[in-house]
């Protein structure tokens, strides 16, 4: 395997990884919360919370390294065109990933308290998880518009 092959391997496997933990998390934060059960939210966000703090940031670190260098590697503008495009969903999807890491660590940490003190989740939990449950949308489709991007390296 080339310099190039191996590159754009870590490159699929970081988006695969991006891509498939963000999902998986939305479902399981957003079935949680459907119970009402402070003990299970809290509980699936601390999970969560590890996960996003395991695979996710990793695979943020990972994307741009390997991308710069795929780029370099194969002779494309960094900053031109469908890579420059997708550099700029990239800060998008940053833009709304980093408060969600906080809106659930926050999310997390109220329903532990509720949880400690044997009372219902407080309006603070449920404003946090509609802004936290609205924030997925465009974060999701940047990440969705970047794969395709990769995919099919349009003109631009």
């Amino acid at each position: 395997m080339d310099t190039y092959e191996l590159l754009k391997t870590l490159h699929v496997i970081g988006a695969t990884v991006l891509f498939g933990t963000g999902a998986g998390i939305a479902f399981f934060m957003v079935m949680a919360h459907r119970t009402g059960d402070a003990a299970l939210i809290a509980h699936t966000a601390g999970v969560v919370v590890i996960a996003d703090m395991l695979f996710t940031a990793s695979a943020v670190v990972v994307q741009p390294i390997t991308g710069a260098l795929l780029a370099r590697t194969a002779g494309y503008p960094l900053f031109e065109g469908w890579i420059g495009l997708s550099l700029l969903l990239y800060l998008v999807a940053g833009a709304f990933w980093l408060p969600v890491v906080w809106l659930q660590w926050r999310m997390r940490n109220l329903a532990r308290d509720a949880v400690a003190r044997g009372a219902a989740l407080p309006p603070e939990y449920r404003r946090l998880y509609h802004i936290w449950f609205a924030f997925g949308f465009p974060a999701f489709a940047a990440v969705l518009g970047i794969l395709w991007l990769m995919v099919a390296k349009p003109e631009l």
